[in-house]
C-alpha cells in the first residue's frame, strides 16, 4: 500500500505538471519568442550540472537514511542527517560560485548575440539561487524518501506547480519580459523548500539537525558509495542534459528552443513511466539488508513488466503521433522537432525498461558496475553528438544518444541484474519482456488504422493519443496478465482509493 500511495500521489503531481505544461510551454515560446524561450531552456541546462557538486551523497544518504530507519537507530539517523547538512551547505556556497563563473563566460561558451549573454547571465544568476537552495535542504528531502513517504512531497509538488503556472501566466499577461518571469517562479520554488522541511519534521518527529551533530565519522561512513553514486549521476547528466550544451556551442538558441520542444516530451514519457523505479530504492535496500532473494527476484521481474508496460504505450503513441502532436501544439516551426521525438522515444523505452535492473543493482551492492556502465554510456553519447552534430544537425545528436543508451540498457543493464538476483534471461524474457511487449502490436494498429480520422487540433491529437494509450491497457490487463494477478492490482487499487491517510512513520528512540 505504501509504495501504491507514493505511486498515485507521483502521477497526480507528474499528471498536473504535464496538463499545466500543454498550456504553459506553447504560451513562454509565443510571448518570449523562440530565441528567448531557447535561452531561457540552455541556461537551466547548465543549472543541472551544478547539482553534480554534491558528489552522490545524496543518493548516499537516502540509502543510509533507509537503513538506519530499518534498524530503528535514530541517533545514528540525526548524525548523519545533521553531517550531510554541513556539507550541502557548502556545497551550497560552491554551486553559486561556480554559477557566477559560468555567468561571466557565458559568450565564450555558446553562440549568443551581445543582448542574450547580458539576458542569459541574469537568467543563469537568478536561477542558480533556486538551485543552491535545493543542495541547502537536500536533507530533508532524503528524510521524506527514505522514510517512504513520497506521497507528502508529491501533493505539494501538485500545488507549487499550479502555483507556478499562474505566476507565470500573470508575469506574461502583464507585460513582463523573461528576467521578471524567472525571477518570479523562482520566488515561488524558493518558498516551496521550507514547506519540503516541514514534511520531514513531520515524517520523522525526532529529527534533529544541528551542526554540533556533525561527526567526520559518518561522512567517511557515506562516502564510498555516495561516490559510485556521483559518478552515476554525472554519467547521467551527460547522456541526457548535455545534449542541449552541444547545440548551444555549435547552433543558436532557437535550436535548442526546437530540440527542447522534443526533449520536453521524451522527458515527461521517461518520467511518467519511471516513477515505480524511484520509489522502489529503499524497498531494494530494506531486502537486500535483510538477504530477502525471493523479494529481489520478484521485485526485477514484476517492476521490468509494469515499467515496460508503463513505457511501451506512452513513449510507443508519442512515436506513431509525433509529427500531428508537435503541429497541433507549437506550429509548424517546430517541424525538426518530430523526428527527434521518435528517436527520443526509442532510447526512452530501452532507459525505463532496464531501470528496475538499474534500481537492484544499486540498492544490492552492484553500484560499482552501474557507475562503469553509466561512464562508458556518457563517454560514447559525447563522441557521437560531436561527430554527428556537424553534418546530421539535431537528428545527430538525437543518435548519439539512442545508440549508447539502448546497447547499455538492453546488453549490459537488464543481464547484469538477472545475473546479480539468479534469474535465468529465459524466464525474465518470458514473465517480463513478452508480456508487455506483444500488445504493442494491437496498438500500434489501432493507431495507425485512426490516424488519418483525427482533427488537427491538439484536443483532438491528445485524446487519439490517449486512446491508444487505453487500448494497449486494455490489451495488457485483459490478454497479457495473468487472472490472479489482475485481481490482485485491481484489489490493491480499490483499497488505495478507499484507505485513510497513514500515521505519519518515526523512529522510536535507542531506549525504547
Amino acid at each position: 500500500m505504501l509504495i501504491a500511495r507514493n505511486l498515485s500521489t507521483r502521477y497526480l503531481a507528474i499528471g498536473t505538471e504535464m496538463a499545466l505544461g500543454l498550456v504553459i510551454l506553447p504560451m513562454n515560446v509565443a510571448y518570449l519568442g523562440p530565441a528567448a524561450y531557447g535561452l531561457w531552456m540552455l541556461t537551466w541546462s547548465v543549472t543541472a550540472y551544478f547539482t553534480m557538486l554534491d558528489l552522490g551523497y545524496q543518493d548516499g544518504l537516502l540509502k543510509y537514511v533507509a537503513k538506519y530507519r530499518a534498524q530503528r537507530d535514530s541517533r545514528a539517523l540525526n548524525e548523519i542527517l545533521s553531517t550531510m547538512f554541513v556539507v550541502f551547505a557548502g556545497m551550497a556556497v560552491l554551486a553559486y560560485t561556480a554559477a557566477i563563473v559560468a555567468a561571466v563566460n557565458l559568450g565564450a561558451l555558446f553562440q549568443l548575440t551581445p543582448e542574450q549573454v547580458a539576458l542569459g547571465r541574469m537568467v543563469l544568476l537568478i536561477v542558480s539561487v533556486q538551485v543552491a537552495a535545493s543542495l541547502a535542504f537536500g536533507v530533508f528531502g532524503a528524510v521524506i524518501n527514505g522514510f517512504q513517504r513520497y506521497d507528502l512531497n508529491n501533493v505539494v509538488g501538485a500545488v507549487v506547480g499550479i502555483l507556478v503556472a499562474l505566476v507565470n501566466i500573470a508575469v506574461l499577461m502583464a507585460g513582463y519580459g523573461l528576467i521578471e518571469l524567472v525571477a518570479a517562479t523562482t520566488a515561488v520554488r524558493l518558498l516551496s523548500s521550507f514547506v519540503y522541511r516541514a514534511n520531514a519534521y513531520r515524517v520523522f518527529p525526532g529529527l534533529s539537525v544541528r551542526p554540533s551533530l556533525f561527526r567526520m565519522a559518518r561522512l567517511r561512513e557515506v562516502t564510498p558509495f555516495s561516490l559510485h553514486m556521483a559518478v552515476i549521476d554525472w554519467a547521467r547528466k551527460l547522456n541526457y542534459s548535455f545534449d542541449v550544451i552541444v547545440i548551444g556551442a555549435f547552433f543558436n538558441t532557437t535550436l535548442v528552443a526546437v530540440w527542447s520542444v522534443a526533449q520536453r516530451l521524451s522527458d515527461a514519457a521517461q518520467r511518467i513511466s519511471n516513477q515505480l523505479n524511484e520509489v522502489l530504492f529503499p524497498t531494494v535496500v530494506d531486502s537486500d539488508t535483510a538477504n530477502r532473494l525471493d523479494r529481489l527476484q520478484s521485485i526485477l521481474l514484476v517492476g521490468t513488466r509494469l515499467s515496460l508496460a508503463t513505457v511501451i504505450p506512452i513513449a510507443g503513441t508519442l512515436m506513431l503521433n509525433a509529427s500531428p502532436l508537435v503541429f497541433a501544439w507549437v506550429g509548424p516551426d517546430f517541424e525538426e522537432s518530430v523526428l527527434v521525438l521518435q528517436i527520443l522515444s526509442v532510447a526512452v523505452v530501452a532507459r525505463v525498461g532496464a531501470s528496475t535492473a538499474n534500481t537492484v543493482l544499486k540498492g544490492a551492492g552492484k553500484h560499482r558496475l552501474v557507475a562503469m556502465n553509466g561512464v562508458a554510456t556518457a563517454l560514447v553519447n559525447l563522441v557521437l553528438s560531436l561527430l554527428l552534430i556537424r553534418q546530421f544537425g539535431l537528428l545527430g545528436v538525437a543518435v548519439g544518444t539512442l545508440i549508447p543508451v539502448t546497447i547499455s540498457s538492453v546488453f549490459v543493464l537488464f543481464p547484469a541484474g538477472c545475473w546479480r538476483l539468479d534469474v535465468p534471461l529465459a524466464r525474465a524474457w518470458r514473465e517480463s519482456i513478452w508480456p508487455a511487449l506483444w500488445p504493442a502490436t494491437v496498438m500500434t494498429a489501432y493507431m495507425v488504422v485512426t490516424r488519418e480520422a483525427v482533427p488537427p487540433s491538439l484536443v483532438f491529437v491528445v485524446a487519439h493519443t490517449v486512446s491508444g494509450m487505453v487500448v494497449y491497457a486494455l490489451t495488457f490487463g485483459f490478454l497479457a496478465v495473468r487472472a490472479e494477478e489482475r485481481r490482485f492490482f485491481l484489489s490493491r487499487a480499490r483499497q488505495l482509493i478507499g484507505s485513510r491517510p497513514a500515521v505519519p512513520l518515526s523512529v522510536p528512540s535507542e531506549s525504547a
